[in-house]
């Protein structure tokens, strides 16, 4: 039972020593210790702090991101669509020069076919009027061969011509 009952002199050196300990803990350690431990918090609130930071520029930095997405999906948007328009244009724009340029290509062969005809009606013409005056030149020979005949043919030819005038 010693153990539970101390002497008092070993309680009273011990509370000395404990004094002595504590004093000079007191006078040099604790500062230094406490000093130590509100930088370690001042260090602990600052990266707290910049952790706080950090995530508002990530969030913010998200947000730019989002929207400059969603400005960049408009802009291919109006691109696609300007791009549709064009080409729609363009396709119409080929179209009516097409036309325009059929049209022209008919008119030519119009034209074409116009005076390939009048030439041809031109070559029957001739072709005709050679013709006939070869079958009228061997009527003629025919019904002419004498002085006579040709005299009542010249008769019956001028007095036509006098009575139509």
């Amino acid at each position: 039972m010693e153990l539970f009952k101390p002497e008092f002199g070993l309680v009273f050196w011990m509370f000395v020593a404990f004094l002595c300990l504590y004093c000079i803990l007191a006078k040099w350690a604790w500062p230094f210790i406490i000093k130590s431990m509100e930088e370690r918090a001042d260090l602990i609130d600052k990266g707290v702090a910049y952790a706080q930071e950090a995530k508002a520029q990530l969030d913010n930095a998200k947000a730019e991101a989002d929207h400059l997405v969603a400005e960049a999906r408009q802009q291919q948007a109006d691109i696609l669509r300007d791009a549709s328009k064009m080409r729609n244009q363009i396709i119409e724009d080929a179209r009516g020069e097409a036309a325009v340029e059929a049209k022209k290509v008919t008119d030519a062969a119009l034209v074409s076919i116009e005076q390939a005809k009048k030439e041809s009606e031109k070559q029957i013409r001739r072709e005709v009027s050679e013709i006939a005056l070869q079958i009228a030149e061997k009527v003629l020979r025919k019904s002419v061969a004498s002085d006579q005949a040709q005299r009542e043919l010249v008769d019956k030819y001028l007095n036509e011509v006098e009575t139509q005038n």
